[in-house]
């Protein structure tokens, strides 16, 4: 069952050296206090799983934190490159990054594999590219019933999943709607998980067609981290920063400027610096 922590004791609980861990969010609710969370506590030599990497596993990077990414398409979004993945993969700053590609279906079926606890996923795909070329994790099997040749990639078992959702009740389910990309099956794919929430509630009320609740025996621990997705969005709680994304392309781009904004942004805040962000009426659930 559920365990309502503070982030720091959830980054605690979950995550360690060495670990793997998929942090997702698809454009929507990226956990990005969690990972600034995981950077105080100088975690090291991570396995950083998800799907289109972008600010927060930048910035994870830079740090120091990584040794090796599993991801489909690297970059920020609209932007440009991530410089602190760029340089952790040209110049081994700070440390060199072991690199596993995929493409957007091939991770999206590898972790409900995972959530299935098979070995591996099957799908259509990988045919005509170029990408199985550069990743031998990419293989193939013929269908025992119709002949056809199908792509295969390893399931993904993460040690730790963290994702941002918008609610949790006292009982500690949660609630995820909007675009909900791959949160679902990351938490049920992994051996732990955290989940940080915009607010905590007594009942989850009217919820949207695409609504998606996790039980709690399915969520190892919960925190109350208002904003914590900034700067992606929180559906129905405030809008994307792009000022931030394009911000970001500059700060980013030199080790100096970087370093002095994670010392001023990460190192010298805690989680409640995002709550500025969040609606004001929804802080203090």
């Amino acid at each position: 069952m559920a365990e309502f922590l503070s982030l720091a004791e959830g980054i605690e609980a979950v995550l360690s050296d060495g670990a793997s861990v998929a942090m997702e969010g698809f454009t929507h609710l990226i956990p990005h206090a969690a990972g600034h969370e995981a950077i105080r506590q100088g975690r090291k030599r991570l396995t950083l799983i998800r799907m289109t990497p972008d600010l927060v596993y930048d910035q994870m990077i830079g740090m120091g934190c990584a040794e090796r990414l599993i991801f489909s398409w690297g970059g920020n979004p609209g932007v440009g490159s991530l410089h602190r993945l760029r340089d952790a993969v040209e110049n081994g700053w700070p440390n060199r990054l072991e690199l596993e590609e995929h493409s957007h279906a091939a991770m999206a079926n590898a972790y409900e594999a995972g959530a299935a606890n098979l070995p591996f996923a099957v799908f259509r795909g990988y045919k005509g590219v170029d990408l199985p070329k550069v990743n031998p994790k990419i293989r193939s099997v013929t269908c025992p019933y119709t002949g056809e040749v199908l792509a295969t990639v390893p399931a993904l078992r993460p040690d730790a999943a963290i994702i941002h959702a918008l609610k949790a009740d006292r009982e500690g389910n949660v609630l995820l709607e909007g675009i909900v990309g791959v949160q679902k099956e990351a938490v049920l794919a992994a051996t732990r998980s955290l989940v940080t929430v915009e607010e905590i509630v007594d009942d989850f009320g009217e919820r949207n067609a695409n609504a998606v609740i996790l039980p709690s025996w399915t969520v190892t621990a919960i925190a109350h981290v208002p904003g914590g997705a900034y700067p992606s969005y929180a559906h129905g709680y405030y809008k994307r920063g792009n000022d931030f994304y394009i911000a970001w392309d500059k700060i980013a781009r030199e080790r100096d400027t970087f370093a002095a904004w994670i010392k001023a942004n990460v190192l010298e805040q805690g989680p409640e610096a995002f709550a500025r962000y969040a609606a004001p009426a929804r802080q203090a659930a």
